[in-house]
């Protein structure tokens, strides 16, 4: 009779509970096995005009896992892609060739720091098949051979053609461009091929109007690197970022006070995280406990996954329990308290955002490993009565526009969003604005920043769709 008892106690909610935040819906995913994995992206692998996420193996498969009939399951079976002997830790995606797709960069780390055995990979998919652009001859010369972390696009001169800055660790920075039909290293002739410990990094219009970097390092200065017609200069200490005695780990681009700019959300490694918000000419961190509280942080995402006008921020932690905070007005940040998604023994590497499955609500994939086998996770928002609008940003070529800025003004908010071109730690969202549409909230326009600083702007009619604007 007391076991009875018990079991129903698990059973039969108490009267006034409420439901959690998420949905665990994990069982949506395929032959999710236990596995090291590392970074995720959101891109189109196969041209389908859907997009996937793509999962880093780190001595397994790269995985491509597309959407259909209430399953996400792996689409490419290719020994390049998945490449499940190389350890790849970081993933980014973006047109570098400005022929309307998106090529992917693997980044691989087969040590921990300085030199490494296996180049990183940059797959272009050709006449149906990926291949290398980096084991073409001619681009032989500038590989990557040094440890690395994350990888971001940026499209420095703002015409639409993406360079891809991988920072590493132990060894100089890169930044490779598609030159006179040849791969090179830029980092030199830029000035940004830095030697530090370098983590994660994020690219968009923090500071000019065109595409700038921030790179949250470890055992070393941040580098905050204005953009100024294509070149760039480190105002890291000017704007107070350095946080020289932290260690970079998970970085977004949020508008933390709702008034339509990007500010910085950057987390430390068991050290205070930060949460940037550009005052006149300086940042100022307004993060209080216990959002600062030190974490052993990965992941930081920043996105609305209620639908209720408000983002949240999903800090993904390793081997303690993941937390969930709300952005409400002025700064402030609630945690929600979870358990779909706490994941207390989970050992989280990297997470990405999409609507996966197209009703109008973020999935969150969430990876592990590094200290231990584990599947893959998969979350969603429990609700039901929503309202929601996505913006779809294509440059002139076609291609998503990453690191342009999306900026929503209504009666109730001016609320900028980034066009990720790479960030979280190790990972890329998808390259879509997605906005919750508050309660009463009307008279809503739309703007969009391109990576050159023009602007595009739009009246909203409808609501529950996704908006595709070409750049002019």
């Amino acid at each position: 009779m007391r076991t009875f008892l018990i079991i129903l106690l698990f059973i039969i909610p108490f009267k006034g509970q409420t439901k959690d935040f998420f949905l665990d819906i994990t069982d949506q995913i395929q032959d999710n096995e236990f596995r090291l994995s590392y970074g995720v992206s959101v891109t189109d692998v196969n041209k389908d005009n859907k997009f996937d996420f793509v999962v880093t193996g780190f001595g397994f498969k790269n995985l491509a896992l597309s959407y259909k009939d209430g399953k996400l399951f792996n689409i490419i079976n290719e020994d390049i892609f998945n490449d499940p002997n190389r350890r790849t830790i970081g993933v980014a995606a973006c047109d570098i060739d400005k022929d309307g797709y998106e090529e992917i960069y693997f980044l691989n780390t087969d040590t921990y720091s300085g030199d490494k055995i296996y180049s990183d990979r940059l797959l272009d998919l050709n006449k149906n098949k990926f291949i290398d652009l980096f084991e073409i001859d001619k681009n032989k010369t500038d590989l990557n051979l040094t440890a690395g972390r994350s990888v971001v696009c940026v499209d420095r001169k703002g015409d639409g053609q993406y360079g891809i800055y991988v920072a590493n660790y132990g060894g100089p920075t890169r930044f490779y461009e598609l030159k006179n039909n040849k791969i090179n290293d830029q980092a030199v002739k830029l000035g940004i091929n830095k030697i530090t410990g370098g983590r994660a990094i994020v690219s968009g219009h923090i500071l000019s109007n065109q595409s700038d970097i921030f790179a949250a390092n470890e055992r070393g200065d941040n580098f905050l690197y204005y953009n100024l017609n294509g070149s760039f200069t480190d105002v890291a200490e000017d704007y107070q970022v350095e946080d020289r005695y932290e260690n970079g780990r998970g970085t977004a681009l949020s508008d933390i006070l709702y008034r339509g700019r990007l500010d910085i959300l950057t987390s430390n490694w068991d050290g205070n995280h930060r949460a940037y918000v550009l005052d006149n000419d300086k940042f100022k961190d307004i993060s209080k406990p216990p959002y600062n509280d030190p974490t052993k942080i990965r992941t930081v995402i920043s996105a609305d996954f209620d639908n209720d006008g408000f983002d949240e921020i999903f800090m993904n932690n390793i081997g303690e329990p993941n937390k969930l905070f709300k952005i409400l007005d002025d700064g402030k940040f609630e945690e929600i308290k979870i358990k779909n998604g706490l994941e207390t023994f989970g050992l989280g590497t990297g997470g990405a955002v999409a609507d996966i499955d197209g009703d109008g609500i973020l999935e969150l994939l969430v990876s592990h490993g590094e200290t231990g086998l584990q599947p893959l996770t998969l979350y969603k928002a429990d609700i039901n009565d929503f309202n929601y609008l996505r913006i779809k940003p294509l440059n002139n070529y076609g291609a998503p526009a990453r690191g342009a800025t999306v900026t929503l003004r209504s009666n109730m908010r001016n609320h900028s969003k980034t066009i990720d071109a790479g960030s979280g730690y190790l990972c890329q969202m998808e390259p879509v604005a997605h906005y919750g549409i508050r309660e009463n909230e009307n008279d809503i326009k739309v703007e969009i920043k391109w990576t050159n600083g023009s602007i595009t702007s739009l009246n909203i009619k409808d609501l529950n769709k996704t908006y595709e604007v070409k750049q002019n």
